[in-house]
């Protein structure tokens, strides 16, 4: 604890604060921390993100924590020392596998509480790999996102009910509420797509462009339902978000775009600075990951925005979506039945997928907002610290 104030100061440390569910996931948390009566820190490579910091009330501390060496591990934990002693960090709270284990050295020298979340897919697929991955068990708590990652958490790592909270990603549905986004802010996502027809049903596929993520499933499945002609309605189909550097995916999406014959229904919008605009203009959502998604952060925010989703069967979509009530899920990589569904969807009367939308957004108020993901993290910390942090925010207004 900062004796000098009596102020908890919470320290998260991850890769870099650029785009990405881990990154906003800890700017909502220097937004709590602060709300709270916390002094939120944040140590990691710069990014886009970083104005947010102190936007919120907290302090970014420059560090290259993504580093994997075993001598960049130790020389991170060396540093992570020095800003402990220094700021009077009260706990140390890890995202990703390099910055927690660096941050587990420095704790257990420093004697500080150490935290854990467990974001990712994060496979074993060599050996050394698990105990790579074993740090993110390692916590005095540990987060997992999900019932899914919680149940893989208690299976493979050992994490027991004394250590172990299962506290979902949400929404923020004060930002993703249909009611808030203004025509101004969709026309000019709009314009960026270069779509023709005022007309055409937009279907968005958010997501990383990275084979996993499953556009090129998607785009088979577009493939069918032109190729049957179950649509009744034109529509054009858009793929939004970055693809890794130096990644050869988007180029073989554009290939795959061109042989199948869908030129004239595709666009890839690249980063979207404004996805509830984005999410407004859509008419469905589809999240066609061929790999289980620990959580999957993008249903719940379509869902928020009264969006029908159409998500792949597996992972943490199996808590998140209701099927045939707040969604549709479809089998793992199987593009008929998905273009059977978004055929269906299309061809729906706007009731039926306002009723649905209208389903799935009071599902997200009940579960899965950024707020309630805020308040049973502080809790997490209190249990540590002895604090009534998430108390403290409680009384805060949002």
């Amino acid at each position: 604890m900062n004796t000098l104030t009596n102020r908890p100061v919470i320290l998260q440390v991850l890769p870099a604060l650029d785009a990405g569910g881990v990154e906003r996931g800890t700017i909502e948390m220097v937004q709590a921390i602060a709300e709270a009566g916390g002094m939120p820190l944040v140590a990691s490579a710069d990014g886009r993100l970083v104005p947010k910091v102190a936007y919120y009330g907290g302090k970014h501390i420059s560090l290259e924590l993504g580093r994997k060496s075993p001598a960049a591990i130790l020389r991170n934990a060396m540093r992570l020392r020095s800003v402990i002693a220094s700021e009077g960090v009260s706990l140390v709270h890890a995202r990703s596998r390099a910055p927690a284990w660096a941050a587990r050295l420095a704790c257990r020298r420093t004697q500080t509480p150490f935290v854990t979340t467990w974001h990712g897919v994060h496979k074993e697929s060599f050996p050394g790999k698990k105990t790579y991955n074993a740090v993110l068990a390692a916590g005095d708590r540990v987060i997992a996102i999900s019932h899914f990652i919680a149940d893989r958490l208690k299976r493979d790592y050992g994490v027991g009910d004394n250590r172990l909270r299962t506290i979902p990603r949400g929404a923020d549905t004060v930002q993703f509420d249909p009611q808030a986004v203004r025509g101004d802010r969709v026309s000019a996502v709009l314009e960026t797509w270069n779509i023709e027809d005022d007309g055409a049903a937009i279907i968005l596929m958010p997501g990383r462009l990275t084979e996993w993520k499953g556009q090129g499933l998607l785009l088979d499945a577009l493939a069918i339902m032109v190729r049957e002609r179950w649509a009744t309605r034109p529509w054009v189909c858009v793929f939004i978000g970055s693809a890794p550097e130096k990644s050869g995916f988007p180029a073989t999406l554009e290939s795959q775009t061109v042989e199948l014959g869908l030129t004239s229904h595709i666009r890839f919008g690249g980063h979207c600075a404004d996805m509830p605009a984005a999410l407004a203009l859509s008419e469905m959502v589809v999240v066609p990951s061929l790999r289980p998604e620990p959580f999957g952060r993008v249903v719940v925010e379509a869902q928020a925005m009264t969006r029908p989703v159409i998500v792949a069967a597996h992972g943490a979509a199996m808590e998140t979506v209701r099927y045939g009530e707040t969604g549709l899920l479809f089998p793992p990589g199987d593009a008929r039945v998905l273009a059977e569904m978004i055929a269906a969807t299309l061809n729906a009367t706007a009731g039926e997928r306002m009723t649905m939308g209208l389903a799935a957004r009071e599902n997200v108020l009940a579960h899965y907002t950024t707020r309630a993901m805020q308040q049973a993290t502080l809790a997490v910390y209190d249990e540590l610290l002895g604090t009534a942090l998430a108390e403290a925010l409680d009384q805060h207004l949002p």
